[in-house]
């Protein structure tokens, strides 16, 4: 696979997997990015311009979609519409992108015979209770809560079925809450990180209970590479990396990390249909394929994380005003 076409490579987790395989491979990559809020050519900048081409256009249009497919090696999809609360108040870009657009990619996946990968969300599961012990298996029910989790489903059923119904070599992974460089300001570890910068304090939906299972952006990059070269076909691979923390904690954290008292922040109203915990069961993907995270220390990471963001403001600060003025707009 000398060639791959990375849909949404130039958002977070897309132009993360871009630098990681630059790195770490000898792929080439052509990015395929509507570069809407959520995308940035800056995201890109520093890598190799005989290696890695952008270009700019739409995953739902057949007419850009299909000659780019058929000059590449694999299919590499992780362009969607991601945010819980964009899609409570306007699910139709949802629909659009991660339905309409994934029907598209694989369809000219299947004409080209083109090796397909589909990056998607544990929130396709649902949520699990608190007090719980279980946690996501490849085997876990569906059962989304929000118009984004839902059509990340069905994308995710769409695959299956372009494998069974017409033989497309393709493969799924369901990752847990990526965190890492890179990340639209809009999402909860860059929002509270960004926040304190600017010295106003975090803000935190409900009591803060809420779980979610952390996984830096680049153990998630090298978890996809691996599925991508050596994952069996048809198969669905969990990834993470055992890091379940409450939203609580990781506010108290990146305070005490970046130098503030750790109730230095403020409640506000929960979301609706908040989900309560998500916790990943990566096991298929530790044993079959015989990969670990590197960043097997949250803390770590997170400071990693407060330095970059520290030290790339220029990066940030444009989408800054923005997410918060839309946050406002909602009450949080």
């Amino acid at each position: 696979m000398s060639k791959l076409l990375v849909t949404g490579g130039a958002g977070f987790i897309g132009s993360n997997f871009v630098h990681h395989v630059i790195a770490h491979s000898d792929h080439d990559v052509v990015v395929l990015d509507k570069l809407t809020y959520a995308g940035d050519r800056a995201t890109l900048e520093g890598l190799p311009e005989d290696r890695v081409q952008l270009v700019v256009g739409d995953i739902a249009d057949p007419e850009a979609v299909d000659p780019l497919v058929a000059e590449t090696d694999a299919v590499v999809h992780f362009a969607a519409e991601s945010h819980n609360d964009n899609s409570l108040s306007d699910p139709s870009p949802f629909v659009q992108t991660n339905l309409i657009g994934t029907f598209t990619l694989l369809e000219a996946a299947r004409r080209h015979g083109t090796r397909f990968h589909h990056i998607s969300t544990d929130e396709v599961y649902g949520d699990l209770e608190l007090d719980d012990p279980a946690k996501f298996t490849p085997e876990t029910p569906y059962n989304p809560s929000s118009p984004y989790s839902s059509t990340k489903a069905g994308s995710d059923l769409l695959v299956r079925a372009w494998v069974r119904s017409f033989g497309l070599e393709a493969t799924i992974s369901n990752c847990s809450n990526n965190y890492g460089p890179r990340q639209h300001v809009e999402k909860f570890i860059p929002r509270q990180i960004t926040n304190v910068i600017d010295g106003v304090r975090p803000r935190l939906y409900g009591a803060g209970e809420n779980v979610r299972d952390w996984i830096h952006a680049d153990d998630h990059s090298s978890a996809v590479l691996r599925i991508l070269e050596r994952g069996r076909i048809g198969e669905t691979y969990l990834i993470g990396a055992d890091g379940e923390r409450n939203n609580l904690e990781v506010v108290q954290a990146i305070l005490r990390l970046m130098g503030q008292e750790a109730d230095a922040f403020d409640h506000v109203k929960d979301r609706a249909g908040h989900d309560l915990r998500y916790a990943i069961d990566a096991t298929k993907l530790r044993e079959e394929l015989g990969w670990e995270p590197a960043y097997t220390d949250f803390e770590a990471g997170l400071a990693a994380t407060i330095e970059w963001y520290r030290e790339h403001e220029s990066w940030w600060r444009p989408q800054k005003a923005a997410a918060e003025a839309k946050y406002a707009a909602a009450g949080h």
